[in-house]
């Protein structure tokens, strides 16, 4: 039945086709041995691999990839041909069949392949986006340390790399800590390399990023000091976005980056370790646009006096996610060095309540104000900082349980009249209750999960209160 739908669909396209076109691709002698050997009866052996392709281009992804490979083995070999992204599971198919199968790839994952699988199989998985450690319940701790393959063939991977694969725009990959040829003929012979992702970073790691001439967007996860951050704003001079995960840097990194890197838009620091003080550096990115904390368990130590802290003259976005806020000091600090922010985004802080949000108040012009999971956060702490923000056009609130609806005062309600886009649904305790009321749930299993004895059980209950009126 599906090898008639696909027939039927081919005539349809091959119909459909201009005359001229069809005409000459379907007469052309030199169509492969694979197209003079299929069956009589499908309509795909009529046309040359250069129509195929053509067609074949025009389906969607998620087609390609699964259904139309395994129609035949010249549809596999057809459809290799325009995959253009792989995430390589298997290091071993780097080797031997990734050149054949897919050569012309354009964005390559080798991080789910770096690291070797544990030599028994267990039963439970922890699994973070293609990466999937084994859990061991019978040890401490339970998550297995992954154990990655050897530099030595990561940076033969990467050999291989550089000669298959010369149009390769994006690759994530896992560091060389002992030898840098690998990162040195992916420089060399991929030009056109724009986005690199590197895990496990050392300073020393660092030393080819010089040579990525055309490199604009950088993710650096692994204990990166100030030297890796020397290294790198020196070599990568045309950096548009920039990721720090787990960096270990200080004042002098950040600075030197803001000073080489004249082009950087958009600064991601995710989970650092970075010494006190490293907020001031950020005065030195002019053309920093936006800013993004993830999961810092604290934002800076100690950020210094705020006559040496400076600003971000062309900073327009702000956002922190997963962070702790504890600190007032710090707060400040940060919001005095993007007092220019247009946009302010904070999703899911701990420790947000009025008084840390007054600080907030340094940004004059904000038009946007996005608060989502701010659980300590007031009414009142809220309207008191909205209504002075006289350029505010954009306000999302949600699941800020402390946010009561009756308390809105009278200027508060006249603002959100003037808004050109208002998501408010802060009590989202309360609208779920409003959604349940008369269904009979949401009352503690009243309804759903009443406790159901069993004749056994009943016959349990009532031997063990005949032994105790005995005794």
């Amino acid at each position: 039945m599906q090898n008639h739908r696909l027939n039927a669909w081919l005539k349809h396209a091959a119909v459909n086709m201009p005359e001229t076109l069809t005409l000459t691709k379907t007469l052309d002698s030199s169509s492969s041995s694979s197209t003079s050997s299929a069956s009589s009866d499908d309509l795909s052996s009529l046309l040359s691999d250069e129509l195929l392709l053509r067609i074949l281009s025009l389906l969607p992804p998620q087609t390609l990839l699964s259904p139309a490979s395994l129609v035949s083995r010249r549809w596999l070999y057809l459809a290799g041909l325009l995959r253009r992204s792989l995430t390589l599971l298997d290091w071993s198919f780097l080797h031997h069949r990734l050149p054949i199968r897919f050569p012309n790839l354009t964005d390559l994952d080798l991080l789910p392949a770096s690291f070797i699988s544990p030599l028994y199989q267990t039963s439970v998985l922890l699994t973070n986006s293609s990466l999937s450690l084994p859990l061991d319940l019978y040890t401490d701790p339970v998550i297995l340390s992954p154990v990655s393959i050897p530099c030595e063939s990561v940076s033969l991977g990467l050999e291989i790399i550089s000669r298959n694969f010369p149009q390769l725009r994006r690759l994530c990959t896992l560091a060389p800590t002992v030898t840098d040829s690998g990162l040195f003929a992916i420089a060399n012979s991929c030009n056109t390399l724009q986005q690199l992702e590197l895990h496990g970073c050392t300073d020393l790691s660092l030393r080819p990023i010089s040579v990525f001439e055309n490199l604009q967007i950088l993710k650096i996860v692994g204990s990166v000091t100030d030297i890796g951050l020397t290294i790198l704003a020196h070599g990568c001079k045309r950096l548009v976005q920039l990721q720090l995960q787990g960096c270990e840097g200080s004042y002098d990194g950040i600075s030197a980056i803001g000073r080489c890197c004249a082009m950087l838009e958009e600064l991601i620091i995710s989970d650092h370790k970075m010494d006190a003080g490293w907020i001031a550096g950020l005065a030195y990115c002019g053309n920093l646009k936006s800013l993004k904390l993830q999961g810092c368990r604290r934002i800076d130590a100690d950020p210094g006096p705020e006559e040496h802290l400076g600003s971000c003259p062309a900073i327009e976005r702000v956002q922190l996610q997963r962070c702790q806020i504890r600190d007032k000091r710090v707060f400040k600090a940060l919001f005095m060095v993007c007092e220019s922010a247009r946009e302010i985004v904070i999703d899911n802080c701990w420790g947000l309540d009025d008084d840390l949000f007054a600080s907030a108040g340094i940004c004059r012009r904000v038009k946007l104000l996005s608060l989502d999971g701010c659980s300590v956060l007031s009414t009142q702490g809220l309207e008191a900082i909205i209504l002075s923000w006289p350029d505010l056009e954009r306000l999302i609130v949600i699941a800020c349980n402390a946010v009561k609806d009756e308390e809105i005062s009278p200027a508060m309600s006249g603002l959100f009249s003037t808004l050109k886009e208002l998501k408010w649904r802060p009590d989202c305790k309360e609208i779920l209750q409003r959604s349940l009321d008369g269904t009979g749930m949401g009352k503690k299993g009243g309804r759903f999960f009443k406790r159901r004895i069993l004749p056994g059980q009943q016959r349990m209950k009532y031997k063990f209160e005949e032994e105790s009126l005995v005794n």
